[in-house]
């Protein structure tokens, strides 16, 4: 069995008023093991990106604990502890187009980091590093010296990816890295995603909202609903048998790509169901979790 690389416990994330607050994140947890990919898949609008932000700290969390390598970061003061961390763990953004700056080559964009950290002040041995980042994500060096505007869609991304590699972490967030390319160039970038993985020995925490793409790239997934995680297992069983009547919505919802097939595919319909006190994530299966009442767990199974 691997070993947890990231615990979130209890993680809250509240936004507004103190009294009236927008609950974005209301008390989730799970943990990631080393080596893996946990899929985090919801609606917009559900708290999965704002999940992603706060256990990087983009975002001051309202409550809960994030441990990551049995530390807590959200208790991580110094300056030495904070870049550590930061080393250790990126993002992938959503967009493209905003994430780049258009003022900075590909080869600025990607090198960033290194004049952060102190790293690679010999300019052939930066110029080398900055080559061999833009050819793992199938670029070539000569784009070193171009500028966004001058990049698709999808070699954007591949840039992003570069620049989230380029500090060796061991932990990437992928926030919808594929949710704003074309159908045709998502799965180049995810079966990207995959190779670097397994070259690299890196953990994904991948955010989306499309659950065929993130069955294909997790080992696990979690769905999320109005800030709670309401079901988490293994990808075959929640995308075969999924329980909570939500994830049961969402895969309805997933085309079909045959064309017999999607026009007498029946959509099931979401209708929000209230918990009482005994809500929890019940594990109704080995290591497959449902989240509900005691009486709606029953219903269900």
């Amino acid at each position: 069995m691997a070993e947890k690389l990231l615990q979130v416990t209890n993680l809250t994330q509240y936004f507004g008023t103190k009294n009236n607050p927008i609950k974005a994140v209301d008390g989730i947890s799970f943990d990631v093991y080393e080596g893996e990919t946990l899929g985090l898949v919801g609606e917009s609008g559900c708290g999965k990106s704002t999940t992603g932000r706060s256990i990087i700290r983009l975002y001051d969390i309202t409550d809960g604990e994030v441990l990551y390598k049995g530390k807590n970061i959200h208790e991580t003061k110094s300056r030495k502890e904070v870049r550590e961390f930061n080393r250790e763990m990126q993002m992938i953004f959503q967009d493209p187009y905003a994430s780049l700056n258009p003022r900075m080559t590909a080869g600025e964009v990607i090198s960033e980091g290194f004049d952060i950290h102190g790293l690679y002040k010999d300019k052939r041995e930066r110029k080398e590093r900055i080559a061999e980042l833009l050819e793992s994500v199938g670029l070539n060096r000569e784009h070193a010296n171009r500028y966004a505007h001058e990049f698709s869609g999808g070699q954007r991304q591949r840039i992003g990816i570069a620049r989230a590699l380029s500090l060796n972490p061991s932990f990437i967030i992928a926030d919808e890295p594929i949710s704003a390319l074309d159908v045709s160039i998502q799965a180049q970038v995810v079966n990207l995603l995959k190779k670097l993985q397994k070259e690299r020995n890196l953990t994904y925490l991948f955010i989306a909202h499309d659950l065929s793409m993130v069955k294909y790239i997790s080992d696990r997934i979690a769905v999320m609903y109005r800030g709670k995680i309401v079901e988490l297992g293994e990808a075959e069983e929640i995308y075969h048998n999924p329980i909570h009547p939500y994830t049961k919505s969402l895969l309805s919802a997933v085309p079909l790509p045959d064309p017999l097939s999607e026009r007498i595919r029946q959509r099931i319909p979401y209708r929000h169901e209230e918990t009482d006190h005994t809500a929890k994530l019940h594990e109704v299966l080995p290591a497959h979790f449902v989240y509900g009442s005691d009486s709606q767990i029953k219903s269900w199974l």
